[in-house]
């Protein structure tokens, strides 16, 4: 095998998901089929390797000082929403439905991986607190161990503020069948059930 086709396999696998097979096709397709396109890639990923970074007021990611959502005015001041990537964010920016902000961790607390609050910016959202704008903390983490050990955290780092901490709902799916949900998801969704109002019944 060629040294440089070599180097492009191996340069490949760092992306997630991507095994040595799927990296040699990857690379054997750009280079019979898509010059143009790796070329574009190529120039693409190293001027987004030098010019992106993270959002001073967020930490999501944007090769601005401050990130297009930070800097729209239109936004409620007073939500603030916590993720724990920025993969969240687009994830909530999809669903149209949330005209707050955002903060990005970096990742979850997790001791045994080394990530402790220093590591994943808890701090830097903590002196976002201390402005006094947000009057809504929604915890979006993820709902697995890790992420409930953030939101705990979290909660724990917020009380005594005049800041309303919520989650966001976790359980049932719409569309969602009960004998098909594992028991983690049911115990949770009863855990957090809310009552209906009698108009709605």
């Amino acid at each position: 095998m060629s040294p440089l086709i070599d180097e492009l396999i191996k340069a490949l696998r760092v992306l997630p998901g991507v095994g040595p097979k799927s990296a040699q096709r990857s690379a054997l397709y750009l280079l019979e089929r898509q010059r143009e396109g790796g070329l574009r890639l190529a120039k693409a990923l190293e001027k987004a390797m030098r010019e992106v970074k993270h959002c001073r007021d967020c930490n999501n990611l944007t090769e601005l000082d401050v990130c297009s959502i930070c800097s729209d005015s239109s936004r409620d001041t007073s939500l603030l929403c916590v993720v724990g990537t920025p993969l969240d964010v687009m994830a909530v920016e999809n669903s149209g439905s949330y005209r707050g902000y955002y903060f990005v961790l970096q990742g979850h607390l997790s001791p045994l991986d080394g990530l402790g609050p220093e590591e994943i910016g808890i701090p830097l959202l903590l002196e976002r607190l201390h402005r006094g704008q947000v009057r809504e903390l929604i915890l979006a983490t993820h709902s697995t161990l890790e992420g409930e050990m953030t939101a705990h955290y979290l909660i724990d780092a917020v009380s005594g503020k005049a800041i309303h901490v919520s989650r966001l709902a976790q359980g049932v799916p719409m569309g969602g069948e009960l004998e098909f949900l594992d028991s983690r998801t049911l115990a949770h969704a009863l855990q957090s059930r809310t009552l209906v109002p009698p108009s709605v019944i």
